[in-house]
């Protein structure tokens, strides 16, 4: 199994988030068949309204403001990619650390609607707030 290392980037975005979905993205490097970055792990208000003002988010309620939630970028590639089915991959690696570790995740790409297959975050029932 190869061996993935997180960049400068990615440590800085980790920042401010819950120090349990920290350790999951650390082990689901550990775990993860295709390598992955952290592009956004806490987000601000102001950037909260931007991104709901755009589309690209459709809640104020997001797991962002709270630091309960990350977005990842799958690299297969040094260009790197944005095929569901790499963040499938990446998923099973989330899945399988948040279980080694003893919490819950939630990946976006397993939601009904808006799927979203770089976010992961903490879930509601074991993480209220």
């Amino acid at each position: 199994m190869q061996s993935f290392k997180f960049s400068e980037r990615s440590v800085k975005n980790l920042q401010g988030v819950h120090p349990d979905l920290v350790a999951i993205c650390q082990k689901a490097l550990d775990l993860t068949l295709i390598d992955f970055g952290i592009t956004e792990g806490l987000r601000t208000l102001e950037k909260q309204k931007e991104m709901v003002r755009t589309g690209k988010s459709q809640t104020m309620k997001s797991r962002h403001l709270t630091g309960h939630a990350i977005d990842v970028f799958a690299y297969p590639t040094p260009a790197g990619s944005w095929d569901f089915a790499d963040y499938e991959l990446i998923s099973n690696a989330f899945k399988q650390a948040a279980k080694s570790l003893g919490h819950s995740i939630e990946w976006g790409g397993d939601w009904k609607t808006l799927k979203d297959g770089p976010h992961f975050q903490l879930t509601w029932s074991e993480y209220p707030a």
